[in-house]
């Protein structure tokens, strides 16, 4: 098969798991009446056993074995497993409050800012190097951040939250370099006992709610396994076929799409302040999406040179 065929498979994965991300607010939209918790809970549930099924149609049963005997004898990834479960439960929780407020245009501004943020934890935990484009795009985000804090009167800790957890997250996941499927598997696995024991106080405290739930919202909840678990497996076959920069620019299919939602669909506010804060985030995608590019480099260098030579 070419590099171009496996290019173009890569491209249509990606963006499908990027476009299903894009469209789940209307999912959890449809459980809205469900406890934010409570949905979180069955998520994290069927996530596993619906892991555990593919790993073993997949013939990936002994991968997940194998790394699971690893961090028994390994204490330092129990830690890693352990905080990456923390996160990705912490992130799917807010995502899913957010979502079930009238919250959709906020989540969609954080995972805007999330690759910056990326950006900044690889600066400071990996000491990876900024260039001066990186830190201008930086610079617009906080700018960003800022005038929704201060103009709109309310600070965007929704925004912010899915930013910082899904950028640790994936910190995390970078430094335990697990396989996406065994990865996800694993960390379902660390909080699936804690979501079964929390459902269980949950129903016996209230046995109304488990009464109150209809067929529809059963097969719903049930089926948060797959509607978590298929977009992550997309993404991993499509990542590895295309470079760093497609994948940049793909991955602003989904906040671009959940805004669109959040606005048109159920008509959540987007003011001039949105405009504004809006504005100077995707300036700074624009420009960190370039960043890397021979024309940016070029750019950056002669710039660099300019004013080492003034000094």
């Amino acid at each position: 098969m070419s590099q171009s065929h496996e290019e173009k498979i890569g491209i249509i994965y990606t963006a499908f798991s990027y476009l299903l991300w894009g469209i789940l607010p209307l999912y959890w939209k449809l459980l809205e009446v469900r406890p934010a918790l409570e949905i979180l809970a069955h998520r994290i549930i069927w996530s596993f056993l619906f892991m555990i099924g593919l790993l073993w149609a997949t013939r990936q049963l002994k991968a997940w074995r194998h790394q699971l005997s690893a961090i028994c004898r390994q204490p330092k990834l129990v830690g890693g497993i352990s905080a990456a479960a923390i996160l990705i439960s912490a992130n799917w929780f807010i995502y899913i409050w957010a979502v079930n407020h009238g919250h959709i245009v906020e989540t969609s501004l954080g995972y805007y800012i999330n690759p910056l943020v990326s950006v900044v934890l690889g600066m400071i935990v990996l000491k990876e190097r900024l260039n001066v484009w990186q830190w201008i795009s930086f610079a617009l985000a906080c700018l960003g951040v800022c005038i929704m804090t201060f103009q709109y009167g309310t600070f965007p800790w929704v925004a912010l939250s899915l930013a910082f957890s899904f950028g640790f997250y994936g910190l995390v996941k970078k430094l335990a370099s697990f396989d996406a499927a065994v990865g996800l598997t694993l960390e379902t696995m660390a909080v699936t006992p804690i979501s079964f024991v929390y459902l269980l106080l949950l129903y016996n405290d209230a046995p109304s709610l488990l009464s109150s739930v209809t067929i529809w919202q059963g097969v719903l909840l049930l089926g948060a396994g797959p509607a978590t678990a298929i977009p992550l497996l997309y993404f991993a076959k499509g990542a590895r076929r295309i470079s760093m920069t497609m994948l940049g620019f793909l991955q602003y299919i989904a906040p671009t799409i959940s805004l669109l939602l959040g606005v048109f669909l159920f008509h959540e506010a987007f003011t001039k302040t949105h405009m504004y804060a809006f504005s100077c985030i995707w300036g700074a995608l624009i420009i960190f999406s370039f960043a890397k590019t021979k024309r940016m480099q070029w750019l950056h260098d002669k710039w660099m040179k300019r004013n080492s030579l003034e000094v």
